[in-house]
């Protein structure tokens, strides 16, 4: 093939590494930014923290012990009892063990405990403990035990799984809730009311269709509704929901809001966010003399300096576009604020864009992970934007998606008797907000509500 050259013009956008860095802080919540400070600090010599809020002065504490001071092995303790030294260090290392901090044991630990405790053969052990390893949150297979046990003895898997499904919780090590309900069926002390025949029907009684089951199995309708009622308060669909499966994460309030005199106050939190400066040594040796063996130092010097002062002013422009965007949207949303999550009102990105004369990619990684506190709860920067129940963003109903589920919680939560979701409906619009009843059954569900006939 014969080969030529083309002109080619082409459209390329590149950023510099110092307006990438400062679109990056844009976006970091308080507590990342943090970490990106101090890694900053330990690059750049040149950069030096002035003072930093967070960190607790020794002069802070008081020299006075505490009269519940757990972890106090001296030879004062309060204890008084006439039993010597002995029940003085047997108390004070109760109280060692009451101060210490416990973390839950997850399905997995829970399991394994119990199976070490079981009298079974060392292969049957061995199989549980995959088994249980390969749990998922919700006490399911991850993997099929076929493809995870693929060569191992078929009777000796069937032994270990009926072993694990029996402990507790019982019905965790199956395929899927299904499996998991019958499972913890049969562990009843008593089948005689057809619960395991129940389960095949499960679906139709949750819609209500008790008389037409009833007609199907040949059995009494108010045995039947009694059977349902003993599944939903014996029965676990997911028996390792009851387990942590992680470690809690707090979310830390970049923006708080104070309602004062009748107005809303918006502070800044910038208690976590140490107060930088330049090192005063850095600076000596910058305004130095020109002499050729100093050159290499002093650039070295300057462009670290350069790099500081571009850093400082990165997270002053991300806490100065946070504050404006913040008092956007508290601007917007003074239903919300005013008088509760029920009164949130549409809002996007384009409104608080347009009206702060910013790109909608800057409001957006503004607003992303940020968290602020108000009186009625902490919630992220992104819960404030919801886009209405009919038509596309704030141009359509002054009802947004957000503030109507929290109208739907609050009615479930203060219902006499359990609404169906046509009754739900029917509120709805007395309220003057329409809505199908498909739509409100599924606001309920993304509220993880269950229907009238499992709440």
């Amino acid at each position: 093939m014969e080969q030529r050259q083309y002109l080619v013009q082409e459209q390329h956008l590149k950023l510099a590494p110092n307006l990438f860095q400062s679109m990056k802080l844009m976006e970091l919540p308080i507590a990342d930014l943090r970490e990106t400070i101090e890694e900053e600090i330990e690059k750049n010599p040149a950069l030096e923290v002035l003072d930093d809020p967070a960190e607790l002065s020794l002069d802070s504490f008081s020299p006075e012990k505490e009269d519940d001071d757990y972890f106090d092995f001296g030879s004062d303790s309060p204890y008084t009892g006439s039993g010597g030294a002995g029940e003085e260090a047997s108390e004070e290392h109760r109280k060692f063990l009451e101060g210490a901090i416990a973390r839950p044991a997850t399905l997995q630990e829970h399991l394994l405990w119990q199976l070490a405790l079981e009298t079974a053969d060392d292969d049957i052990r061995r199989i549980g403990e995959l088994l249980i390893q390969n749990l998922d949150s919700d006490g399911f297979h991850k993997e099929p035990p076929e493809l995870l046990l693929e060569g191992e003895n078929k009777a000796k898997i069937a032994a270990a799984l009926k072993l694990v499904q029996a402990l507790d919780p019982p019905g965790a090590c199956t395929k899927d809730y299904k499996e998991s309900l019958r499972v913890q069926a049969r562990l009843l002390p008593d089948l005689s009311d057809g619960i395991e025949e129940t389960l095949d029907y499960l679906e139709q009684l949750e819609r209500g269709k008790f008389e037409e089951t009833a007609k199907i199995l040949g059995r009494r309708e108010e045995d039947l509704r009694r059977c349902f009622n003993r599944i939903k308060e014996d029965l676990s669909p997911f028996p390792g929901r009851q387990f942590s499966s992680g470690e809690t994460r707090y979310a830390v309030p970049d923006v708080q809001v104070l309602r004062k005199d009748g107005e809303f106050v918006i502070i800044l939190n910038d208690e976590e966010i140490p107060i930088l400066g330049i090192n005063p040594f850095f600076m000596e040796i910058a305004g130095r003399g020109r002499k050729a063996a100093e050159k290499e130092t002093r650039d070295f010097v300057r462009e670290n300096i350069k790099e500081a002062r571009w850093f400082i002013q990165s997270i002053n422009q991300r806490n100065h576009t946070l504050l404006k965007v913040s008092r956007a949207i508290v601007e917007f949303q003074r239903p919300f604020f005013a008088g509760g999550p029920q009164y949130l009102v549409p809002l996007t990105l384009r409104d608080i864009a347009r009206e702060l004369g910013f790109h909608e990619t800057t409001i957006s990684r503004t607003a992303n992970g940020k968290y602020i506190q108000t009186e009625w709860g902490i919630y992220e920067l992104r819960h404030f934007f919801s886009n209405s129940i009919t038509g596309a963003g704030s141009g359509g109903s002054r009802y947004s998606k957000g503030g109507v589920k929290e109208i739907i919680r609050e009615i479930i939560s203060g219902e006499k008797r359990r609404l169906s979701d046509q009754e739900l409906a029917n509120l709805l619009s007395q309220r003057g907000i329409p809505l199908a009843r498909r739509t409100v059954a599924k606001y309920r569900n993304e509220l993880d509500l269950g229907s009238s006939y499992t709440r």
